[in-house]
């Protein structure tokens, strides 16, 4: 069976997974184009791992279709999973193997050839800097070493696309930022990464573009300063020089109907005025008034929303960084 070419490296219609009554993904929407990374955002019980394990062949879908690296997922199976890497929320290596015997093994799975899949062993283990515990049990290597591990042996394979769920949940920040490091490296070489995560750090630092699933349904999609604009628009923040003003610059913003949609407001904590701004138009009416009202100011500046306030904004719930997995993912286990 041929290939099927493709623009992107995925591409999802229509996808429907359901567990009992429960539809968990409900008509899924997703293009991700080659060589970037996309990330997958959404609160516990979104279907984030349900629809990774659809897109990696370990769950069947119920309806809709998908196409990852020209292949589709229910009829072309088997070629689909020589191209793809997975690595799950927690580090899936072999503890009573060594580092070097787990990459190994992966590889002979793989059908790579002996003398191939030891080449690759000892190139994987020199990449994510492992070749000074090649040789010692997995059970011996800390969180981060298992992780790196675990990326490692995803990639045995070279595969075109690569599935990170949760990539870095329960790792100190020192060996996220590790994490992060071969991420960046692994689409550097051409590759294409689905990330799922629940932290806004890692969103925001390795995705190209976002989509936001909530109860099955994508709700929002773009980069990240798209929907950041689109949640919140920007803040003015104006810091007078007297810090006695700040109530009288709220008064004469109000009165003058340049205050914005949720009001201008005044922090003494912050020493500072907060304006919600929706247009450029706006922004210079506020300065110019201020001005010709005489009032000295020290220092002005915009800012977008956080990601998580987009989170918060989009799905009426706050990041958490607990495990995905509720009682219906567990369903598909």
């Amino acid at each position: 069976m041929t290939r099927e070419k493709t623009t992107n490296a995925v591409e999802v219609r229509g996808l429907v997974k359901h567990f009992g009554t429960t539809k968990a993904v409900d008509g899924i929407d997703l293009d991700v184009r080659e060589g970037t990374v996309m990330g997958v955002l959404g609160p516990n019980g979104a279907g984030k791992t349900t629809l990774v394990r659809m897109l990696s062949t370990l769950l069947q879908p119920d309806a809709g279709t998908a196409h990852v690296a020209g292949y589709d997922v229910v009829r072309q199976p088997r070629q689909l999973r020589r191209t793809i890497g997975l690595t799950g929320q927690y580090a899936s290596v072999d503890e009573k193997l060594s580092g070097w015997e787990n990459l190994y093994m992966i590889g002979r799975l793989l059908d790579l050839s002996r003398s191939e899949a030891r080449r690759r062993a000892d190139e994987m283990l020199e990449r994510f800097s492992l070749t000074e515990a090649a040789k010692r049990p997995a059970s011996k290597y800390s969180g981060g070493m298992r992780r790196r591990l675990d990326l490692a042996a995803s990639m045995i394979g070279r595969p075109r696309v690569l599935y990170l769920d949760e990539p870095t949940t329960g790792l100190d920040p020192r060996t996220r930022n590790e994490v992060w490091d071969e991420v960046q490296n692994i689409v550097a070489d051409g590759n294409t990464v689905l990330l799922t995560t629940q932290y806004m750090e890692e969103a925001e630092q390795l995705a190209n573009e976002l989509t936001v699933v909530d109860r099955g349904k994508v709700i929002a999609e773009g980069r990240v300063q798209e929907l950041k604009a689109k949640v919140g628009g920007r803040t003015l923040e104006i810091r007078p020089a007297d810090q006695g003003e700040l109530h009288r610059m709220v008064g004469a913003l109000a009165q003058a109907g340049l205050d914005g949609v949720g009001g201008a407001t005044a922090s003494e904590d912050a020493g500072v005025v907060s304006v919600p701004i929706v247009s450029d138009e706006q922004l210079t009416a506020v300065v110019g008034l201020l001005s010709e009202r005489g009032f000295a100011l020290a220092d002005i500046s915009t800012h977008l929303p956080s990601l998580d306030e987009v989170f918060l904004a989009l799905t009426g719930q706050t990041a958490t960084h607990e495990d995905d997995r509720d009682a219906i993912e567990e369903v598909a286990a």
